[in-house]
């Protein structure tokens, strides 16, 4: 539970499935990337909710009713010899939005990090997101300009491996 009144953030369930999928697309919704979502309900319930999950999600609730969440990952740091997390997705719905739940998530994730002893606590936002830009940098986060992220992915990842197969 978090401090906020009517503010409830907890590990996400298998029967939270269909809502995380339904805020998945909700933020491909907001990020114009509805195109990029092929995933299905099903394997991201198998991922988060399976034998062994590498991927956790936490669920945000005003007054009983979903909010938003946070979907995150363990990664690795070499340089510093320990592990962080990653997040892959932070979303509040719209009409939520300005009441601290963001920041509430994020706080959370920090908290685990600090008592689990972990590097880092990072995640990737759009150039053009700035409402997002401006709320990570008001709560000590440095946006890391010089890093690109790169990716393989569909047919580039395909014909990549491919070409590596001995």
């Amino acid at each position: 539970m978090s401090g906020n009144v009517g503010l409830i953030i907890r590990p996400a369930v298998a029967a939270d499935s269909a809502l995380i999928f339904a805020l998945v697309c909700e933020l491909a919704d907001y990020e114009n990337l509805q195109g990029e979502v092929d995933a299905k309900p099903e394997e991201i319930a198998a991922a988060l909710f399976g034998e062994n999950p590498r991927v956790f999600c936490d669920i945000a609730e005003w007054g009983g009713e979903p909010a938003g969440f946070a979907v995150w990952f363990v990664n690795f740091s070499t340089f510093r010899g320990r592990h962080g997390l990653y997040v892959e997705d932070l979303f509040v719905r719209p009409e939520f939005r300005g009441r601290g739940i963001g920041k509430a998530l994020m706080a959370r994730l920090a908290q685990r990090c600090v008592h689990d002893g972990m590097a880092r606590f990072e995640w990737a936002v759009l150039d053009w997101n700035a409402p997002s830009i401006a709320f990570y940098k008001s709560i000590g986060a440095q946006v890391m300009n010089e890093w690109k992220i790169c990716r393989l992915a569909g047919k580039a990842l395909h014909d990549f491996a491919g070409r590596m197969q001995s």
